[in-house]
């Protein structure tokens, strides 16, 4: 079957091939190896570690038996390609975004569920078996996630009460995981000809790739001001539109932008330019500028 995630895993594979082979000949220094804090998981049963489980049935026996012993809310007799990931990470399993009971977001969460599709289906998960949750409706649940817990981080008195949430300057280094497609493949199959299947798949491709693209924080946007239907209030300028005494204040988060008002660059943009400027990883050769005094 075609699984559109494979297909994104083997396009970054064959990324860091071709940025391996343009780098030969050039001395560089072995990158120190990354430590995410955290996994984000999207998907469908494939990664599902109970979300389905919690929302509408519990997964019977003999599923888990080869691992948990029991049923673990994963479709599969053990372990599944996330919890494998999260392992050799030294990352806890992912407690399922959807699940209430002994939850742990210290370390992420899974917005999987089973049955999940990248096109929203107008079916119910009673009649065909697919799941309300398709990968948009993930996307703003990451969104409402990320903002709710960074208020509870924030509001926390002591640490036992966050010693469950995610640190909210952890979501930019994170591991962000996606295995999804297969289930609108197989509605395809069901619903359509061949023919039809095939030219459905493009849009399938395209909403997959408008998903894991920021949008719930687009980064080109102007963080200062008021932008809509081309009218502009400048930063910190005021205009009357249709009546309405108009600010343009600042966007709520600023951190996630490239332009700071339209025309300069943000502290974040700034500060991801200097340290690579400070790291070499604008020079040729790429010495940092700690070492660029030195004789070579």
């Amino acid at each position: 079957m075609y699984n559109i995630a494979i297909v994104a895993f083997v396009t970054i594979v064959l990324l860091l091939v071709s940025l391996a082979s343009s780098t030969q000949g050039r001395r560089i220094s072995p990158a120190p190896p990354c430590d995410f804090p955290a996994i984000y998981n999207f998907g469908d049963s494939n990664s599902d570690t109970g979300a389905i489980s919690a929302a509408f049935w519990p997964t019977p026996s003999p599923y888990g038996t080869s691992y948990f012993g029991k049923p673990a809310g994963r479709n599969s007799d053990g372990r599944l390609i996330v919890d494998f990931i999260a392992e050799h990470l030294g990352l806890p399993y992912l407690s399922p975004y959807l699940d209430s009971i002994g939850t742990n977001f210290r370390h992420g969460a899974n917005l999987a569920t089973a049955g999940s599709t990248i096109i929203r289906q107008n079916e119910s998960i009673f009649e065909n078996g697919l799941s309300p949750f398709s990968l948009d409706i993930q996307t703003v649940q990451h969104y409402q996630f990320k903002t709710r817990t960074s208020e509870l981080y924030h509001q926390a008195r002591n640490p036992m009460e966050k010693n469950k949430l995610p640190r909210p300057q952890e979501f930019s280094r994170a591991l962000y995981t996606f295995d999804i497609g297969q289930n609108d493949l197989a509605t395809g199959f069901r619903k359509f000809s061949m023919p039809q299947l095939r030219a459905a798949i493009p849009d399938i491709v395209n909403q997959f790739a408008a998903a894991i693209t920021v949008r719930f924080n687009d980064p080109f946007r102007i963080c200062c001001g008021h932008h809509k239907n081309n009218v502009h209030v400048w930063c910190g300028q005021r205009l009357m539109i249709n009546g309405t005494n108009v600010f343009g204040a600042a966007c709520g988060s600023p951190a996630t932008c490239v332009s700071w008002d339209g025309v300069h660059y943000s502290q974040a943009a700034n500060q991801w330019i200097a340290n690579h400027i400070l790291n070499g990883s604008f020079s040729d050769p790429p010495i940092p500028i700690s070492s660029a005094c030195l004789k070579r």
